[in-house]
């Protein structure tokens, strides 16, 4: 008599027997997952072929997990699909009172925007606001100011850092906060200068002064705004570049506040972060287990797939700027010292990730005109050796699957 118990019994048996399905680069991948520090249950990989999609290797795809920097990959691509990449950011200055034979009748305003470069010594460079400032008041022929200088953050609500981000790591220059108005990288050498609105005006009072231009600073009622220059920033690849070769924070925090202001939000941090889900969401990738906090990767909150970052790498692998963003292994920036010498060195393009005990790549290999061929993801959390041992063990296993 066949009985339900025999029949739920036989198909047990049948999907036991049936081969697990094989991909080339499963030797490879178990090697990666027996090295010493690895541990398998928190690493994910998934290696894609794009010219057909096939898998070439995979582990824990749909497993969450802490992605550190790779982080920045997600905020780049969002920003870069709303504003494109020859957009700048415009930082408007203006008086709102008379000019009275030189002596202005009101107060210097400057309209933060949230762009992160504004007097940075990082490339790209724009030119230093400050004397912009002074030569467009001595183009209006003003020479003393009465009312005092205004910065106007309102455009960009909430908090300038993620309540998730770890204490000490807000105190240092890594981990300074996206204001309306940033300036100078929010930074004074090692350390976060947590106002810098009120550092750019002191800088500023003193050039103004050393150019014969007084303010006294009254409190004056704000009147009519009339604009008397536009700070306009270098264009946003340049921008992105530079964010993902040096895995600057600042960067990040800030164009994911612009794409939450470009979606319609309020520009705090939290309501671009859910609108950047909704995104990807209506692009149809894999969002279960994916959680965004912030648009560094700082935050130990985070959670992203290898399944969710490679199909946000396949989408966004069109794309004619995006994949130059990523260092090339070899030769720029994070990834200047991976698989350089390597028959890789070049071929590999790689955001890294990085904190306490992870290590993280998401990317593309190459073809010879620099195009895209595979999407690489490799996420480790909880090393137990040294992250040198981990990238040694990724290097290894990515020159197994590609040589």
């Amino acid at each position: 008599m066949i009985t339900k118990r025999s029949v739920l019994s036989f198909f047990t048996i049948l999907l036991l027997s049936l081969p697990a399905i094989a991909y080339p680069g499963d030797e490879a991948l178990a090697e990666f997952l027996k090295r010493n520090g690895i541990q398998a249950n928190s690493v994910a990989v998934k290696i894609l072929d794009l010219s057909d999609g096939s898998i070439v290797a995979t582990h824990n795809e749909d497993t969450p997990l802490v992605p550190a920097s790779i982080m920045k990959s997600v905020t780049t691509a969002a920003l870069l699909e709303s504003a494109g990449p020859d957009w700048r950011y415009h930082t408007r200055i203006y008086i709102d009172g008379p000019n009275d034979l030189g002596y202005l009748r009101g107060n210097v305003i400057v309209e933060g925007a949230c762009d992160p470069t504004v007097n940075s010594d990082k490339e790209p460079f724009s030119p230093n606001i400050i004397e912009e400032i002074a030569q467009a008041l001595i183009s209006q022929r003003i020479n003393r100011i009465e009312g005092s200088v205004i910065i106007d953050e309102r455009n960009f609500n909430g908090e300038p850092r993620p309540q998730s981000w770890a204490k000490e790591d807000c105190a240092k220059y890594y981990g300074t906060g996206s204001h309306s108005f940033n300036y100078s990288d929010n930074a004074r050498g090692d350390f976060a200068v947590h106002q810098p609105s009120s550092a750019f005006i002191s800088a500023l009072k003193n050039h103004l002064n050393n150019q014969g231009i007084e303010i006294e600073d009254k409190e004056l009622t704000e009147g009519s705004r009339i604009q008397i220059h536009d700070h306009i920033s270098a264009p946003l690849d340049e921008i992105m570049r530079s964010c993902m070769m040096r895995s600057d924070n600042l960067f990040a925090e800030a164009m994911l506040r612009t794409y939450g202001k470009m979606a319609g939000c309020d520009g705090s941090t939290d309501e671009a972060a859910a609108l950047e889900m909704t995104l990807w969401q209506n692009k149809g990738l894999p969002l279960e287990g994916v959680e965004i906090f912030d648009g560094s990767g700082l935050s130990r909150s985070n959670r992203v797939t290898a399944n969710f970052m490679s199909e946000l790498l396949k989408n966004m692998s069109g794309n004619p700027d995006y994949a130059s963003f990523f260092p090339l292994a070899g030769q720029e920036g994070t990834l200047k010292k991976f698989l350089a010498g390597t028959s890789l060195d070049s071929y590999i393009a790689m955001k890294t990730g990085s904190m306490r005990g992870i290590q993280c790549y998401a990317g593309y290999k190459l073809d010879d005109d620099y195009m895209p061929t595979h999407v690489i993801v490799i996420i480790m959390n909880e090393i137990t050796k040294s992250r040198e041992r981990a990238k040694q063990a990724a290097e290894k296993m990515l020159l197994s699957i590609f040589e």
